[in-house]
């Protein structure tokens, strides 16, 4: 369970949180239908990747064209925050609370982890994305696919 539960989480520690929930998040085919996450994921990796050489890219050419400054820089800035706003949206649902049907199938998750003979830290207050995705990634690794058929 991570630490959000206790503290507010500021904005520049949301990126941080939105890598690695991103890193932990199983991108298995089987979860697209219900969490939003794998797409959020693909676009903001896809973003990371090649919004900076759009960026310049357009910088360059419009600058070149003999464009005015302000809207090329503009543009630049919005393509370069793409990738930002990505990481910010998967921060904050790495600290989101799960809702009462997700927390109900988390916790069946983690039972059948432990009657798989796995040794699972306590879960203390309200489990949130993150945990979730630490829970799944885990399951994913000891288990057979068939904890996935009741979603």
């Amino acid at each position: 369970m991570s630490d959000s539960s206790q503290r507010p989480v500021n904005g520049f520690r949301l990126f941080g949180r939105g890598q690695r929930y991103a890193k932990t998040w199983p991108m298995d085919k089987r979860l697209a239908p219900v969490f939003i996450e794998n797409r959020i994921i693909r676009v903001t990796r896809f973003g990371i990747r090649f919004m900076p050489p759009v960026a310049i890219f357009t910088l360059c050419w419009q600058l070149a064209l003999g464009g005015q400054s302000g809207p090329v820089v503009a543009t630049a800035l919005f393509a370069l925050s793409l990738p930002l706003q990505g990481l910010w949206w998967l921060g904050k649902r790495s600290v989101t609370p799960l809702p009462p049907g997700t927390l109900n199938w988390f916790y069946e998750v983690r039972g059948k982890l432990e009657a798989a003979g796995q040794a699972l830290a306590p879960v203390q207050g309200k489990p949130d994305y993150q945990a979730l995705a630490d829970t799944l990634k885990r399951a994913f690794r000891q288990l057979d696919k068939t904890f996935l058929d009741d979603i």
